[in-house]
């Protein structure tokens, strides 16, 4: 067994358990960056289990690596052709190692004997379990890089709302946050610990659903606004809010994932049969969250987006304000694609750029000129309203763009 590593997929984390030497020379060869999969938890999880304590012991017993599944990493999984199970919705297999000058070969077979977690469905579903632990952990550290990177602090947020919800969120941290780090101290979760927590969620729920709505609110406020000073004023005062809401959002979600992590390890002490359904389970939920959060931010910016282009037809009258929404724009936009990142929400957006007030009066100077008649009625009308925002507006050089309109208006009547 020795040679024998065996790979686990779970669509998040690839862990590579083994001998420590075959593991550390796998990773090594592969170029992957890895972290401890912590193994000895499943002789104190499933070790008094009837028929897995001796399993148990001996996959504690080796050396258990979980892997981030990015692009690269992911590309293993059809490297060494794992299979994946329909029941667990695990990808699964092992590859063998000919000896250390050889390096690793990459042949898949499924492996015998008490130490495989392939033949073993219990020892198996406590592997999957703790992988899905260690990912969550990761995405709960990504969450306060994220928080530390934007310098919100959250709980300042959350005094400053007059509202119950978040008066009871504040006391919920405090649970979960003392829940894991009993956790960590003690190895698992007893009944007594998780008594503290399982009803925590509701009041993040509660939390989060309300975010979304403030958010969706800010959507709208942009939305109403037509003219180019209401949507810079209003593009102005919205984009500290939503970089708050986010972090608030990004707080919720980092502590169902804390609670997730929890329930994992309570299930596993208590009710292991429960284990990879319930792994299943919190799966599926974590992804309706994203997508719930997904598409509400998206609509941010679909409706910022929005304004952005409403405020780009008017540049040529109105440059500093447009050039004020389009910013604005782009700075929540930025926000919501880096929180989107930090979440695993996968998104893409091209910044927008304002455009330049000489080139939107060349445009429609050439349009005039193409268009003939028409042409010049554009440009009658464009002379009147620029004689006016002429004396408002400090750019020299769009004031003399003004002039020009106008000279170009008198000589087509006199032509």
């Amino acid at each position: 067994m020795d040679n024998e590593i065996q790979l686990i997929s779970d669509g998040d984390g690839l862990a590579v358990i083994g001998d420590p030497t075959a593991v550390e020379r796998f990773l090594f060869s592969e170029g992957l960056p890895s972290q401890d999969l912590e193994l000895q938890r499943l002789r104190s999880g499933l070790g008094a289990a009837a028929g897995v304590a001796q399993a148990a012991s001996e996959v504690a017993a080796n050396s258990g690596r979980w892997v981030k599944l990015t692009e690269e990493s992911a590309q293993l999984v059809k490297k060494y052709g794992l299979m994946k199970s329909s029941k667990t919705g695990l990808s699964l297999g092992v590859v063998q190692a000919k000896g250390q000058a050889k390096g690793i070969k990459g042949i898949v077979q499924f492996a015998k004997g008490p130490g495989s977690l392939v033949t073993n469905p219990a020892i198996l579903a406590g592997a999957a379990g703790i992988m899905a632990q260690v990912a969550m952990q990761q995405a709960m550290d990504e969450i306060t890089d994220y928080l530390a990177t934007i310098d919100e602090k959250v709980d300042d947020l959350l005094r400053a709302q007059k509202n119950a919800v978040f008066a009871d969120m504040i006391g919920v941290e405090i649970e979960i946050e003392e829940a894991m780090i009993i956790r960590a101290h003690v190895g698992r979760v007893s009944e007594i610990n998780w008594s503290k927590v399982q009803a925590t969620s509701v009041t993040v729920k509660r939390t989060q659903g309300y975010a979304l709505l403030e958010i969706d609110a800010l959507a709208e406020k942009m939305e109403r606004k037509s003219k180019v000073g209401d949507l810079a004023k209003t593009s102005k005062e919205v984009e500290p809010k939503v970089r708050e809401w986010l972090a608030v959002l990004a707080r919720c979600f980092q502590l169902q994932d804390a609670i997730a992590v929890l329930e994992l390890d309570r299930l596993m002490d208590a009710s292991p049969d429960e284990l990879d359904r319930h792994r299943l389970g919190l799966r599926a939920a974590r992804q309706k969250r994203l997508e719930l959060i997904a598409r509400s931010t998206e609509r941010l910016m679909a409706r910022m987006d929005g304004a952005a282009g409403a405020a780009g037809t008017k540049v040529l009258l109105h440059p500093i304000m447009s050039r004020a929404v389009v910013d604005s724009s782009n700075h929540v936009a930025t926000g919501v694609v880096d929180f989107h990142g930090r979440l695993g929400i996968q998104a893409s957006r091209q910044s927008l750029e304002a455009r330049r007030w000489v080139d939107a009066a060349a445009e429609l100077r050439d349009k005039a000129r193409e268009t003939g008649a028409e042409g010049v009625q554009v440009a009658k009308h464009l002379g009147n309203e620029a004689l006016d925002q002429a004396r408002s507006v400090t750019d020299k050089l769009s004031s003399r763009i003004a002039e020009r309109a106008v000279r170009r208006r008198g000589d087509d009547k006199e032509g």
